[in-house]
C-alpha cells in the first residue's frame, strides 16, 4: 500500500502550503507517494484525469504537442506547482529517472481552498450586517432591499417566498454545526442567534451575533465545501430557510454570469472589462492570464469599494468554484461580474 505523504513536503506544494491547520491535515490524511520508475508515462496530452500531480523525487520531462521539451526536478521552483496543470493536459510527462509523485484530487483541493478562504470572509461579512442595519423591522423588507435580491428576476424571488419553510426554533438550539454539509440558506424572521467557531482553548470563540433579516448559511452552499462555523440561537424565534437545490436555482444562478475565454478576452479587449484572478498569488504567478488582476478569494470583500462600478469583472480560477462564490459576494454590492466558465481548465 503506497504510503501518505510527509507533511513537511507537502508544505512546500502550492496551493496546499495556504490551507489552514485543520484543511491541511484533512488533506494529508488523503494524500500518498506513489513510486513510478523510469521511463513511465504519467500522464499524456490530452487527458483529463481531474488530478493535480506534483514531483516529490526524482525528474520529469514535459513534452508538448509541437516538440517542445522542459525539464522539472523535485525540490526545484518549478515543481512546487502541479505539473502540467490545465485540463486537457498540455503535455506528456515521462519520467527521465525513478521517481516519486503525488496525486490530489482536484476537486478536493479547490473545495478545501474554497472553504479556507470564504471561512475568512464569512466573518466580515457578517459583523458589517450586524455594524450596518438596524435592530427590528420588517425581515422581508430588509432583504428585499438588499442588493443581492435587486439582481433577482420578480418570478424568482416570488418562488423564494413561496419555497420558503418557516422553523420555529428554541434558544440554546444549534442551527448549523461547523463541519457538517450545507444543506439550507436561512433568514432570520425574527430572533437572535451567534455565530462560533472552536478556538484552541475550551471556550468557543463568538464571531459576531445575528438578527431579524438577516441571512447566513450561503458559504457552504457556494463552495460547496462543509461548514465553516457554528450558529446557534440565543432566543426563541423563527427561521426561513431555502433547500440547497431552491437556492441554486433561485437565488445563486440568476446572480452569476457566465463568458467563455474568447468572449472574455473579447470584453477585456474593449476596454469594458476587467480578467480578475481569484486565486493566491502563487497560483497566479504560475499560470494566470496575462494582464489579468489578482484579488485572492479573501480578499475580494476588502478590495470591492476600490474596484471601478463602469466595468464588469470576469473572475476565474481552475474549475470556476472559487470565482462562482468570489462572483456572488460582489453581485451582492452591485458590481458587474462574470466568471469564466469551467474555470482554466476547461483550456
Amino acid at each position: 500500500m503506497a504510503n501518505l505523504i510527509d507533511k513537511t513536503i507537502l508544505k512546500t506544494f502550492v496551493p496546499p502550503n495556504a490551507l489552514n491547520y485543520e484543511n491541511f491535515e484533512e488533506l494529508a490524511s488523503k494524500t500518498h507517494v506513489e513510486e513510478v520508475p523510469a521511463g513511465r508515462a504519467i500522464f499524456k496530452a490530452g487527458d483529463s484525469d481531474n488530478q493535480s500531480i506534483y514531483l516529490v523525487e526524482g525528474e520529469v520531462e514535459l513534452k508538448a504537442a509541437n516538440g517542445a521539451v522542459s525539464l522539472i526536478k523535485a525540490g526545484s521552483e518549478q515543481a512546487k506547482h502541479a505539473m502540467s496543470n490545465l485540463q486537457p493536459r498540455k503535455h506528456t510527462a515521462t519520467t527521465k529517472s525513478a521517481c516519486k509523485i503525488t496525486r490530489i484530487d482536484s476537486d478536493l483541493l479547490d473545495i478545501l481552498m474554497t472553504w479556507d478562504q470564504m471561512s475568512g470572509i464569512e466573518v466580515d461579512e457578517i459583523v458589517e450586517e450586524e455594524t450596518d442595519e438596524d435592530e427590528g423591522g420588517d425581515w422581508m423588507t430588509r432583504i428585499l432591499q438588499s442588493k443581492a435580491f435587486m439582481q433577482i428576476p420578480p418570478a424568482n424571488i416570488q418562488a423564494i417566498f413561496m419555497r420558503m419553510q418557516e422553523v420555529p426554533v428554541k434558544a440554546g438550539e444549534t442551527i448549523i454545526k461547523q463541519g457538517d454539509d450545507g444543506d439550507f440558506y436561512y433568514i432570520i424572521n425574527k430572533g437572535k442567534c451567534k455565530v462560533t467557531k472552536p478556538s484552541k482553548t475550551a471556550t468557543e470563540l463568538t464571531l459576531a451575533t445575528l438578527s431579524d433579516g438577516d441571512a447566513f448559511g450561503e458559504e457552504a452552499l457556494l463552495s460547496e465545501a462543509k461548514r465553516n462555523a457554528n450558529i446557534v440561537m440565543l432566543t426563541d424565534g423563527v427561521l426561513m430557510r431555502l433547500s440547497k437545490e431552491d437556492f441554486n436555482e433561485l437565488l445563486k444562478e440568476p446572480m452569476l454570469s457566465w463568458v467563455t475565454r474568447e468572449e472574455g478576452d473579447k470584453m477585456v479587449a474593449d476596454g469594458s472589462a476587467v480578467w480578475v484572478d481569484v486565486r493566491l498569488d502563487s497560483e497566479f504567478k504560475n499560470n494566470g492570464i496575462e494582464g489579468a488582476q489578482n484579488i485572492p478569494l479573501y480578499m475580494l470583500r476588502m478590495k470591492a469599494d476600490k474596484l471601478d462600478p463602469s466595468k464588469t469583472y470576469i473572475l476565474y480560477c481552475d474549475t470556476s468554484r472559487r470565482s462562482s462564490a468570489g462572483a456572488f459576494l460582489l453581485t451582492e454590492r452591485g458590481i458587474s461580474t462574470s466568471c469564466l466558465k469551467g474555470g482554466l481548465s476547461s483550456g
